[in-house]
């Protein structure tokens, strides 16, 4: 039901569909390329650029999130963060938000109300807002986002642009929220800045347009992992993927939780996923933008591999596995 279950909180159905939405988006700020926002039967914004960008998400409690281990709010804005990545995984800048909710009809409203402030909260991180959306009775909290953007004139940087010789770069953290996930599966609470990564990943949102601009030649957000996502490019480009340790940064906060828990850091960061950082490839000689790092190199082939030879485990989540 939520952390708050009390008899005396108010819930949605008391409040009703269309109440919850107005409380949820009434005097809310909106982009400039918002024409028409929430309250009519569909959204209408600007797409100067003559194409839109869109891609879902769907958290499910229980399977993405837990209210014992995140605040509502912190769900909200992660909500939020997974799909803004795949904007800017593309190389594009994020226009809008369409949000689907379906919960129960006793879920407290103050639930719903922490929801909606996270998400946006994240959003007017990139100067967006909710501009629709719909909320239907289920039995399990159910957040369904789609995010829009625009490509400014640019090409879309996919998975299948990657070239032998490429230099295989990312921005972003990689590590903490498996790290943070790992802690919280022990039952601790605290380190809280690997807790909090966990709970509300920081994509790296600018890096994608920037890498865009630099000509990177393919791009993904790494939502399951380093190397399964960059597994996605390898396999849409047709082309091997070689991750060199040495060039990938282990940090110290990790290590140290890492043997406080009898688990390997270098395991979180290569394969550990929700960071919502982004993976690229960029043509050679060529300095990369500013927050990247090169952590590899694009071969003739097939697969990934570190350093040289086959990855020894899972190389990240699959759903169903």
């Amino acid at each position: 039901m939520g952390p708050d279950s009390s008899q005396d909180a108010q819930t949605v159905s008391q409040l009703g569909e269309f109440g919850l939405i107005d409380r949820v988006t009434a005097g809310r700020p909106q982009s400039p390329g918002t024409l028409i926002g929430p309250g009519d039967d569909a959204a209408v914004l600007a797409a100067p650029d003559g194409r839109v960008v869109a891609a879902t998400d769907v958290l499910v409690e229980g399977v993405h999130f837990r209210f014992d281990w995140s605040t509502p709010e912190q769900v909200g804005r992660k909500a939020v963060a997974v799909n803004l990545s795949d904007i800017a995984a593309m190389g594009a800048v994020p226009t809008g938000l369409l949000v689907g909710l379906a919960c129960s009809p006793d879920l407290p409203t103050n639930v719903a109300d922490e929801l909606s402030a996270g998400m946006w909260e994240e959003a007017q991180r990139v100067g967006i807002g909710i501009v629709g959306g719909d909320m239907v009775s289920a039995t399990s909290l159910t957040i369904s986002i789609t995010a829009l953007g625009d490509l400014q004139g640019r090409e879309p940087v996919t998975r299948s642009g990657a070239r032998p010789g490429d230099v295989v770069a990312v921005a972003g953290r990689l590590g903490w929220s498996a790290a943070g996930l790992a802690v919280l599966g022990r039952g601790f609470r605290s380190p809280v800045a690997v807790v909090g990564a966990h709970r509300v990943p920081e994509p790296p949102y600018a890096a994608g347009p920037q890498a865009a601009v630099a000509g990177a030649t393919s791009m993904v957000d790494t939502s399951d992992g380093l190397l399964a996502d960059l597994g996605h490019i390898a396999e849409a480009s047709q082309v091997a993927i070689d991750v060199r340790t040495e060039q990938v940064e282990v940090p110290q906060r990790l290590i140290e939780v890492a043997s406080a828990l009898g688990a390997d850091a270098r395991h979180w960061v290569l394969t550990g996923g929700e960071d919502q950082a982004l993976a690229a490839t960029f043509p050679p000689g060529r300095p990369l933008p500013e927050g990247w790092r090169a952590i590899g190199v694009v071969a003739e082939g097939a697969g990934v591999t570190v350093d040289g030879g086959e990855y020894e485990g899972p190389a990240g989540w699959e759903h169903w596995r």
